[in-house]
């Protein structure tokens, strides 16, 4: 058997009440807590910026392509729908899915009050799935056969501003000449927690937004673009700007709203200086364990090193104590830091401020691979770093190591 493997499970083994048992305990729960604070963290890091993006692609998309024109308003120039693009965006593999939208001002009025909204028409090529996860009340807007639909969809936001119902008959009022007024009927309210778009936007039919604007069928004011894999957005917007008419543009989600993004890289910025912080206290504990653990076995060192053992074996003897410790707290922080997370995932216990976060609870998204890289990164972090004290080893003196024993 292996020496210093053997007397390592001994001093493992050490009696409850002895120190060495006390020290053991704190450098196994310091390892756990801070593996499970390293999980949490990437947890609800991943989850949240993943929620906030999902709410932006749900009201928009990946990428937008609309006419190359100077004009800044909501009132669009208009584009032909059927393009060699939109017809065959299928042979792109980069490419989910694609939709023809036109946006217009107007104002919004109820029986009491009034606002300034943006009606977003949509058409039959709307990407329904994606959106209804921000409906609160109501269904989607059904498109009738021959004319333009009369149905909305209203934000929890404007709702509660202009005092409207679902099923309240409204009227929007388009600012143009001559001034035109619609009376729609609301029949569902969303909620994404963005207030950029809660308090601007309603959702209609796109044959309304034509027939205000003097469109034919095969007008819109752009597409929005969902692609498979956000990861390869820069890619993709390179390939369809080779595959549009040359009067168009491409508009990427990073530029639409920069301060969002800016603002999530920040948060992997701050999060990577947290685990740096966390995984350097983790390292000092383990430090200061094992020397504690050398300074009460220094009797033993002397003994071990009288009897002819070299530095190397006796060194061992304490790498193997700390990897039994690493491991202990690897197995116990995976499993505390798992579970608590799963009961956030599965239940939703933690809630959030919506007006101050977007979303009314802790999201809670699983990266098995992030947490794989964990869980070696401290392993291999920590078993380096504990090599460190036992160098004191080398430098114990055998009569004056068998001066503390008792």
């Amino acid at each position: 058997m292996n020496l210093s493997r053997f007397i390592s499970k001994r001093i493992h083994k050490t009696k409850s009440e002895s120190f060495t048992s006390t020290v053991i305990k704190v450098g196994v729960a310091s390892i756990t807590i801070g593996l499970v604070v390293m999980i949490i963290s990437f947890a609800i890091l991943v989850g949240y910026k993943k929620a906030i993006k999902d709410k932006l692609f749900s009201l928009s998309s990946h990428i937008q392509v609309s006419k190359i024109t100077l004009n800044q308003s909501y009132e669009e120039t208009p584009m032909p729908i059927k393009t060699n693009f939109y017809n065959n965006y299928l042979q792109n593999s980069q490419i989910r899915h694609v939709q023809a939208v036109g946006n217009k001002a107007g104002m919004l009025k109820s029986s009491e009050e009034l606002a300034g909204i943006i009606i977003k028409g949509v058409g039959r090529d709307y990407d329904w799935p994606t959106f209804s996860k921000n409906l609160v009340e109501g269904k989607i807007i059904n498109f009738a056969d021959t004319t333009f639909s009369n149905e909305v969809i209203i934000s929890k936001k404007i709702a509660i501003r202009l005092k409207i119902k679902l099923l309240d008959e409204v009227l929007i009022y388009f600012i143009q000449t001559p001034p035109r007024v619609r009376k729609v009927k609301v029949i569902g309210i969303y909620e994404t927690g963005l207030e950029e778009f809660d308090k601007n936007f309603i959702l209609g039919d796109l044959s309304l937004v034509q027939k205000m604007n003097g469109w034919d069928d095969n007008t819109c004011g752009h597409y929005e673009i969902f692609l498979k894999n956000f990861g390869k957005l820069n890619e993709a917007a390179k390939d369809v700007t080779n595959e549009i008419n040359q009067d168009m543009k491409v508009t990427k989600i990073t530029e639409m709203f920069p301060a969002i993004f800016d603002w999530l890289n920040l948060l992997d910025k701050n999060i990577l200086i947290v685990l740096g912080l966390i995984l350097l206290v983790a390292c000092f504990n383990m430090i200061s364990v094992l020397l504690v653990m050398m300074m009460e076995r220094t009797p033993m060192i002397g003994m071990l090193k009288a009897l002819g053992s070299d530095n190397v074996q006796i060194r061992k003897i304490f790498v193997f104590n700390g990897l039994n410790i690493i491991l202990k707290g690897i197995l116990y922080g995976n499993l505390i830091g798992i579970g608590l997370g799963s009961i956030q995932y599965y239940f939703k216990v933690i809630p959030l401020d919506p007006e101050n976060y977007y979303i009314s609870y802790v999201p809670i998204e699983w990266d098995w691979l992030i947490i794989a890289l964990l869980n070696i990164a401290t392993i291999l972090l920590i078993l380096a770093v504990i090599t460190i004290p036992t160098l004191v080893v080398s430098k114990m003196r055998v009569v004056e190591a068998l001066k503390f024993k008792e």
